[in-house]
């Protein structure tokens, strides 16, 4: 069972009482395709040494080249937190300032407990938000060159809530607590579990007593995709981000013993040592008399398959479920199998091994099927430049299930195949071991958005979290489309940090404003318990609270309506409000684009600014025939243009 209070010094103050569940982890070409290459000037890097990101996460592992302190200054004043040492974790430096570990909810059964990372995942998403420059950084040779953290310059603080079983509600709110007092900037989490209510949800309730303190957090969306309905951390004072791809693929080639080459997916890091091997078909190398029928040898299904047969050759699966580690046991030399749907992952293999298209894979099953003796060989995994950004298939969509009318994910980020620091108490693949690893997930996409938050705080010390967030989302990128569905998925697009420093315009939020967001929901406005679950505060009341206005109540930079399955036509009006942060007097004219059969009105479609930091409002006004179920989504967008900015606001339009 957990307690919620406000920080440490109020932990005696009981506001609710709810089971801990135990949730999970999500799991340097990226930052130089988001254009925040190591060429790029920064204003004043004494603001980036500045800041301080705190992760919740699984640890980290301190003997990385990634995360040492050669030529770090002194740690930030403001710098609260401490370094608790243990078990292979001996002491912090000046990069990493501080790490704690929070095992309230007993995940761990080890008695010697520390920070150490023995996972590999913390040190991962760690690096890719701050980790410092290494040359000849890559994963046993594959994806190899200088990795390197979007804020190389920004300190780390890690708070271990996760553990190799999983990661407990109280040990995360925990870690918001101790974050929070400690003084960091950005919150990055990992975590994950089923959508809930925002009261019942310990992510929604720390990271808004995170934004209370001006603190943004930033958070996966999910792996679930690409089914609908599947984003997670979902509070609209959460960044919440999809993965998506990058112009970097990996490609593993087989050649046939016809001197056929055909190009698959994988991260095969071996060196074949020689020219060929004998190659055989798992239904040929089937056991006499197997019977079972949930077992298949063409899948090469444990205990299905004649070891002798196997042995030194390399092995063509119909599946991909595993059947390395299968093979290997049996002495094979390698793996073919059909991917039967072609993913932008590649997966790391304990032997070498390639997933096939089905075309290909039926290619090699004919060859092995018309040849006496069959041969093939795996080369290792090489890298090629490939059309780029596209949502991750793996990526979790909306709509949510929650605050029905916001569009979540709210921005996209790199996900796939991105190389980081691992840790070397993490085995990757039999036994083996790396200070570096490719690793796809949400997990990998949102330490790239908590980076491009940092770096934006190190321009902007003073912006709150929405605006932080609200800079990201209107300056980024569109995703190209691979599927009809994707949008749903995308946010606003992929993050551009370079062209976030300098918005033009922010959509600002404050404490109030999400208060008058809740308020509008019954959960709230009818009990006032729900409202102190989540706030902490035993005295508020949504009486007290100003009452919210327009068709999703909140001023938020992406605009969605979900369309009731029985709906005819669309009809819907939001309120916004801007705020100035370019320099001097500006003038914004509104452009709309929007598809046929959608009205799209802006009033007033022009806004004049006679200094930084006015605010000023407009609404837009959304009509229609609604889309068919099962119809991609209505895409509109409304961009405001000063000629020098182009805040882009998406605009989507749904029938579940």
């Amino acid at each position: 069972m957990m307690k919620m209070g406000n920080n440490d010094a109020e932990e005696k103050k009981v506001v609710s009482v709810f089971r801990s569940k135990t949730r999970k982890l999500h799991t340097t070409r990226s930052w130089d395709f988001l254009g925040l290459s190591e060429a790029v000037s920064r204003r004043n890097a004494a603001a980036e040494s500045n800041v301080i990101v705190g992760l919740l996460d699984s640890g980290i592992w301190m003997e990385g080249p990634s995360f040492k302190d050669d030529g770090y200054g002194e740690i930030p004043s403001k710098w609260k937190g401490k370094c608790v040492t243990g078990r292979n974790f001996t002491s912090c430096n000046r990069k990493v300032i501080g790490a704690r570990f929070f095992d309230i909810g007993q995940i761990d059964n080890s008695i010697d407990k520390s920070p150490a990372d023995e996972i590999g995942h913390g040190s991962h998403t760690a690096s890719t938000i701050a980790g410092a420059s290494v040359d000849g950084a890559s994963f046993y040779g594959v994806a190899g060159g200088t990795a390197r953290g979007g804020v190389p310059g920004a300190r780390i603080a890690m708070y271990k809530v996760c553990w190799v079983d999983g990661c407990s509600d109280v040990d995360l709110l925990a870690g918001f607590d101790h974050a929070i007092a400690d003084g960091v900037d950005i919150i990055s989490v990992s975590i994950g579990g089923e959508s809930t209510e925002f009261f019942n949800d310990p992510i929604a309730i720390g990271s808004f007593h995170a934004m209370e303190k001006g603190i943004l957090t930033s958070c996966s969306a999910g792996n679930s995709g690409p089914e609908l309905k599947t984003v997670e951390n979902t509070a609209p004072w959460i960044m919440t981000v999809a993965a998506s791809t990058i112009d970097r693929d990996f490609s593993t080639v087989v050649k046939l013993g016809n001197n056929k080459k055909l190009s698959g997916v994988s991260v095969n890091t071996f060196t074949p040592k020689k020219q060929m091997y004998p190659l055989i078909s798992g239904s040929n190398a089937a056991l006499p008399n197997q019977s079972d029928p949930y077992l298949d040898p063409s899948w090469c299904d444990s205990g299905t398959l004649d070891e002798k047969k196997v042995k030194g050759k390399i092995v063509y699966c119909l599946g991909s479920m595993d059947q390395e580690y299968t093979i290997s046991e049996l002495g094979g030399k390698g793996v073919i199998s059909n991917l039967m749907n072609v993913s932008e992952t590649a997966i790391t293999t304990p032997i070498p091994s390639t997933h096939l298209s089905s075309t290909n894979s039926d290619y090699v099953e004919a060859y092995i099927n018309s040849t006496k003796n069959p041969k093939a060989v795996i080369y290792k995994t090489t890298t090629r430049k490939v059309d780029a950004p596209y949502l991750a298939s793996f990526s979790s969509k909306g709509p949510q299930t929650i605050a029905l009318n916001i569009l979540k994910p709210d921005i996209a980020a790199p996900g796939v195949n991105i190389l980081a620091a691992y840790s070397n108490l993490a085995s990757i693949t039999n036994n083996r071991h790396s200070l570096f690893n490719l690793l796809s997930g949400t997990s990998m996409a949102f330490p790239h958005s908590a980076a491009a938050a940092a770096y934006l705080k190190a321009f902007h010390p003073t912006w709150s979290p929405a605006a932080l967030k609200s800079a990201l989302m209107t300056t980024a990128t569109p995703l190209k489309i691979g599927d009809k569905l994707d949008v749903i998925g995308a946010g606003t697009g992929q993050i551009n940090p370079i062209k976030a420093v300098h918005p033009g315009l922010i959509y600002d939020l404050t404490r109030t404003s999400y208060l008058s967001f809740l308020c509008t929901n019954k959960r709230y406005s009818d009990s006032g318990s729900a409202l102190a679950i989540l706030t902490g505060d035993t005295s508020l009341n949504c009486s007290d609270v100003p009452r919210a206005s327009g068709f999703d109540a909140i001023n938020y930079p992406s605009m969605y309506v979900p369309v009731d399955r029985n709906a005819t036509s669309v009809s819907a009006v939001f309120h916004r409000t801007v705020t100035h942060v370019g320099f001097g007097p500006s003038t914004y004219i509104a452009k709309v684009k929007s598809p046929a059969g959608l009205s799209v009105k802006v009033s007033p479609d022009t806004l004049k600014f006679d200094r930084a930091y006015k605010k000023l409002s407009f609404k837009v006004v959304v009509k229609g025939a609604a889309p068919a179920v099962g119809q991609a989504p209505l895409t509109a967008s409304l961009e405001w243009d000063d000629s020098k900015h182009y805040v882009r606001s998406p605009i989507l339009v749904f029938k579940v």
